[in-house]
Formats: structure tokens, sequence, C-alpha cells
């Protein structure tokens, strides 16, 4: 669903749930967004992050955005997974 432009710092566009089965470090996962985007992931409780919005959003300089995902284990040699989200923003009459 496309969120509006005049969503807030703060909230919460998707919950990501990360999954690794390995045990000990090669266990252990992060996230991380690629690019710099208005939106920050942030650990929500084990293995789960909320995708927020930073900063503000303005439809008329863009209206969609490719948010990539990456999500790197603690193991050695560390391995990662990338994911791609289309987020559409809906124009709010700002005029």
């Amino acid at each position: 669903n496309p969120i509006p432009e005049d969503s807030g710092p703060t909230t919460v566009i998707a919950v990501i749930n990360v999954r690794d089965r390995d045990s000990g470090d090669n266990g252990e996962v992060s996230c991380d967004i690629d690019g710099n985007l208005p939106f920050r992931l942030e650990p929500s409780s084990e293995n789960t992050y909320k995708l927020i919005v930073a900063s503000a959003l303005d439809r008329e300089k863009v209206s969609a955005y490719n948010i990539t995902i990456t999500a790197r284990d603690r193991g050695i040699p560390a391995l990662s997974s990338r994911t791609a989200l289309v987020l559409e923003v809906s124009d709010v009459n700002d005029n």
C-alpha cells in the first residue's frame, strides 16, 4: 500500500522478520538499508525490525522509493542476503 506523503517521522511502514538457522555468531543477524533514503531500520524484538519514516516525504519530488535491505550474519566469512521493496508515496493536497 502507498504511504501518504504527510506521514511523520516514526511512522512504521513495515515489520521485517529475519531468520538464520545457524547457532552462535553465525546465527546472529543484523539488517541495514542500502543508500541514503528517508527511512531507517530499528530493531523491534529478536529477529524483527521495523522500517520507519526518518524524515519528510515529498510526493512531488519522489513518487516511489526502491528500498534494498541487506541482512548479514556474524559468521566468518559473513553471509548476507538482500531483498528489495518498492514503496509508493501517495499525494496529499498540500496547497
